[in-house]
Parts: structure tokens; C-alpha cells; sequence
């Protein structure tokens, strides 16, 4: 389906199977995740019982997604104190398992903390375990709401840039109800402007080398009946220059106190691209991801992977050959350039869009001035 016309008739959420969930079995309290790295060939779950089962489907993509991974951060924390574990070594470890995403260690610190102040007040670590379970849930709910205050936020700002509707967006990565405890951030956005009648073509980056566009949000956008076509991420300029691309639509897994914005490697060339073409390059994200204590985008750490995800191509139908798992595409002993993300400066960003609402110009004091904003706002129940 790499080129989707739109479906009418009733809407459908993008998987029948939840990203994550909380169950609670005879034998015990378990993390139950969609795998994403078998989508969309098959879904399939994996069932965490500890927090390194869960480190460890962080560390392999099987859950990804900034808003996502710190609501599986806090739920880990809350799996290892119910399950009698360490729970500060598990924190550490759930921390470190992606370091560019501030959303992951925003959720485990949240859960640990509940934790602690339970533990201290109580003296009962049964209390503790429930605590840290209920700062979890709240995590998850708090981001489902901020999810469709995003999409309602972002279809205003699209609408105001360009009025008229018929949008055409780009977007890079996966961003949708996959990274959320809603339908997502920059994906939401381009849903809620479906269901308006409002998007024309939602195109979609392949996003290489794990390919979570072709894989995931094409599924979503399938799934979601929206008119989509998929393209190579090298294919972008020519999109561009044909004058095919209204808008870019990007989420964030970090953004810096100055409003520097890391993202999914091939994000920084989009946002060049759109300036250049006078393109309104849209960044949508929680405020979870908004991290003051990085002062600007040089002191991002942006993670590194293995090599074999650009020498090979996975799938999980195809016999494995190469190193890694994969089907061997380069000689062996190819060396391979492979950081998860980029960094785009602010200047290059039309917007940041969040639950408070968007922020443009982006700037050091408009960002700071939107966090402040929402901790004077009191959060319903």
C-alpha cells in the first residue's frame, strides 16, 4: 500500500492491540507490550516480568516513542517494586537504556519518587509498590489528554498557516497512537485534520535505516483509512521541489532549553529542506519532552546504534544471515555511520506544538515561558 487512498466509513484506532497495558495474572504483575519491531508483518506481545526484560525491549525498539517510553519507564519502576526487585538499580537501568529520549527518564523518575514518599511516609513496601503503580497510570493518562489537546492545538496552527484546508504534510518517523498513551503527537495532528476533511496526502518517510514509517505509520495511516503515499527519505527534496509538501509534521524526543530539537535521524535535512522551500516545519510534542536542564542542542547525547542495522534489513520472515540477524546488504566489515537521531536548531522550526498550546518564534524565553504557564494551570482530577 504505498499509495493509500482515503477510506470513509467508521474510524479505527490504529491497532486492535494496545501499545502497552498493566496486567495482573495469578502468577504475578507483568508489562505487557505490542512488539514493535514485528509490525506490521504480524502483532505480536511480549510480556515483561522485570524491569531488564523491559530495559531490554527499550534497547531493541520493541516499545519506542518518546511520550511512550517514559510511560513504560514509570510502569517498570512500578514492575519492579511490585515484584519485590531493587527498585533504585532498576530506575538506573531504565534510565540508561536510551539516553536522548528525556521523556523515559521524566517517567522513571516520576514513578521512583511516588515510590520513595510512599515508602518513607509508610514504612510499607507494598504502599510504595501501589504508589509508584498509580503515578504510572496517572503518567499514562495525563498523556492520552495531552495527546488530543496536541491534535486540537496543531489543527488551529495548520489551519491558521494555511488556510483554506487540502493540507499536504510530511512526516518522518512514527508519531502516532504506537509512541502514545493517545493517538500520538505530529500524527494526531495529521489524523485530526483527516477526520476534518482537511488532509489531502499525508506522505510518509520510510525513515531508514529501521524504516518505522514504512512499517508503522503507514500501518497506522491504513489502519485509520487516511489517503498516505510513502517515499524514500532521499526522495524528499524532489518532493519538495515539485512544490508537493504544505507542511512538515515532526514529534521530538528531546527538546533542549534554547529549542533545539532532537528527533529521528533525517529530521534535520527536512527542516533545511522546508526553509529553504518556505515550508512550515512543525514540531509536536508534550511538555514532557521539553527539558530545561539541557541548555541548547551541542549537549544532546545522541545515541549511537549497532552498525548492523545499516549493513542489514530484519524482518522477522526472512531467514537470518548476516551478524546481527539480518539479511546481509553491504560486504562484511562494512563500517556504518548510525546516530538515532539528529539535531535541529531552533531557528530552523516554525513551531513547537504542545498540550499548553504552540510556541513560535521558538525561543529560550517563549519555551520557558509555556512551562511556566502550565504549572500555574491545575490539572483536572
Amino acid at each position: 500500500m504505498a499509495d493509500q487512498q482515503a477510506q470513509t466509513g467508521g474510524e479505527k484506532r490504529p491497532s486492535e492491540i494496545p501499545a502497552i497495558r498493566w496486567e495482573e495474572p495469578p502468577e504475578g504483575p507483568v508489562l505487557v507490550l505490542l512488539d514493535q519491531t514485528r509490525v506490521p508483518a504480524e502483532e505480536v506481545e511480549l510480556v515483561c516480568t522485570d524491569a531488564s526484560a523491559l530495559v531490554e525491549a527499550i534497547r531493541s525498539l520493541a516499545v519506542r516513542g518518546a511520550p511512550l517510553l517514559g510511560i513504560a519507564g514509570a510502569y517498570g519502576v512500578a514492575l519492579a517494586a511490585a515484584r519485590g526487585f531493587d527498585v533504585v538499580e532498576a530506575a538506573r537501568a531504565l534510565e540508561g537504556a536510551r539516553p536522548t529520549a528525556v521523556n523515559l527518564s521524566v517517567g522513571v523518575r516520576r514513578a521512583e519518587a511516588a515510590y520513595g514518599a510512599a515508602l518513607t511516609r509508610t514504612g510499607d513496601p507494598t504502599a510504595a509498590a501501589a504508589a509508584a503503580l498509580a503515578a504510572a497510570r496517572a503518567l499514562h493518562q495525563e498523556d492520552a489528554e495531552a495527546s488530543a489537546r496536541m491534535a486540537v492545538h496543531g489543527l488551529a496552527l495548520l489551519d491558521e498557516l494555511l488556510p483554506g484546508g487540502g493540507h499536504r504534510i510530511l512526516t518522518h518517523c512514527n508519531t502516532g497512537a504506537l509512541v502514545s498513551g493517545g493517538e500520538g503527537t505530529a500524527f494526531a495532528v495529521a489524523l485530526a485534520a483527516h477526520r476534518e476533511g482537511r488532509l489531502r496526502r499525508l506522505w510518509v518517510d520510510e525513515t531508514r535505516p529501521l524504516l518505522q514509517g514504512a512499517r508503522l505509520t503507514a500501518y497506522e495511516a491504513a489502519r485509520s483509512g487516511m489517503a498516505y503515499t510513502l517515499l524514500t527519505d532521499n526522495a524528499a527534496g524532489s518532493l519538495f521541489a515539485a512544490g508537493e509538501v504544505d507542511a512538515v509534521l515532526i514529534g521530538a524526543d528531546r527538546i533542549a532549553a534554547d529549542g533545539s530539537v532532537a528527533n529521528k535521524v533525517g529530521s534535520y535535512p527536512l527542516a533545511v529542506l522546508a526553509r529553504y522551500h518556505h515550508v512550515p516545519f512543525i514540531v509536536v510534542a508534550p511538555l514532557t519532552t521539553l527539558d530545561p536542564a539541557t541548555p541548547d542542542g551541542a549537549s544532546i547525547e545522541v545515541e549511537q546504534r549497532p552498525g548492523f542495522e545499516v549493513t542489514e534489513i530484519s524482518a522477522p520472515q526472512v531467514p537470518f544471515a548476516g551478524p546481527g540477524g539480518g539479511v546481509q546488504v553491504a560486504p562484511l566489515g562494512t563500517q556504518a555511520y548510525n546516530p538515532a537521531f539528529d539535531v535541529t536548531p531552533p531557528e530552523l522550526v516554525t513551531a513547537v506544538v504542545t498540550e499548553e498550546g504552540a510556541v513560535s518564534p521558538v525561543t529560550a524565553e517563549a519555551l520557558a515561558e509555556l512551562c511556566a504557564r502550565a504549572r500555574r494551570v491545575p490539572v483536572d482530577g
